[in-house]
């Protein structure tokens, strides 16, 4: 959905700033996995998916879930950069009465497909949702957006066995890995490597590639959407949690992080002054 001259890198740019800028309305939040997301986030809008600005609920849309709620915050840059919200809602985000709650809730917001945040239930939603539009002879795909700590969750794996069962190849997902989640490293809490050889074995067809390399990551959405074979598909992104900004990239634990007010801006002001200087 990108505009002749807009790159990509311009897109991932502006998501991280939109968040930084809800972020400090409230002075706190997921804003470590906002930033370590976005490029993903970058590449899924503005180049991957079908859809219709000004018409979220168009039928021939690609549906994009966000299973981990709690990103809520990367989900709404990413809609205001496409062009579904409009950028004058952002100092609204988490306040009453906003569109933008704290944790994605589909009845709220334009273009947020399902209510997530109970981990594990965005794929198992995404395979019914991918069934069904095969059923209408719909040819959208469904995305399903999920972290490495929905790894720990039964439903998913139920999820991923159901999805190669019935041949999906309209579902794309797309895993966070971070290695952190509220109680500590993901890898630790329950080890989930080999994680690729893992969704092999259940008849996906997986890649995994840096999620903060924007190239690569374009190329691997490209390889999932052509990808000849009747099975689901997964790219399995590993990132980094506040990319973009050192202080933050640096922080021991990134989960729910609070900012102090004056480096709001500090933060707003390097990632300005890092793509004015990659943009020369």
């Amino acid at each position: 959905m990108s505009t002749a001259n807009i790159t990509l890198e311009d897109h991932a740019y502006h998501i991280r700033r939109f968040a930084l800028r809800m972020g400090e309305v409230q002075g706190q939040g997921y804003i470590g996995q906002a930033l370590g997301i976005a490029d993903i986030l970058a590449v899924a809008y503005c180049h991957a998916m079908t859809f219709r600005p000004d018409e979220p609920s168009w039928e021939g849309r690609d549906r994009f879930l966000l299973s981990h709620g709690h990103y809520a915050i990367a989900h709404y840059a990413a809609l205001m950069e496409a062009g579904i919200i409009s950028e004058d809602e952002l100092e609204t985000y988490g306040c009453d009465d906003s569109r933008l709650p704290m944790s994605g809730m589909a009845t709220y917001t334009p273009g947020m497909e399902i209510s997530g945040g109970s981990l594990g239930q965005g794929l198992v939603i995404a395979v019914g949702m991918a069934l069904g539009l095969r059923h209408k002879n719909n040819p959208a795909f469904v995305y399903n957006s999920m972290s490495d700590g929905e790894l720990d969750e039964g439903a998913t794996w139920e999820g991923a066995m159901s999805a190669a069962h019935h041949k999906l190849a309209n579902l794309i997902v797309t895993v966070d890995i971070n290695n952190q989640q509220a109680d500590g490293n993901s890898n630790q809490i329950m080890r989930f490597e080999p994680v690729a050889e893992k969704w092999q074995s259940f008849g996906w067809y997986v890649q995994r590639v840096d999620g903060n390399d924007l190239q690569a990551v374009r190329q691997a959405f490209d390889r999932a959407r052509q990808h000849p074979e009747a099975q689901p598909r997964v790219i399995l992104c590993d990132t980094l949690m506040g990319k973009g900004v050192p202080f933050l990239e640096q922080r021991d634990k990134n989960h729910f992080i609070r900012v102090d007010p004056p480096e709001w801006q500090q933060a707003i002001a390097h990632l300005d002054a890092t793509h004015a200087g990659s943009a020369k």
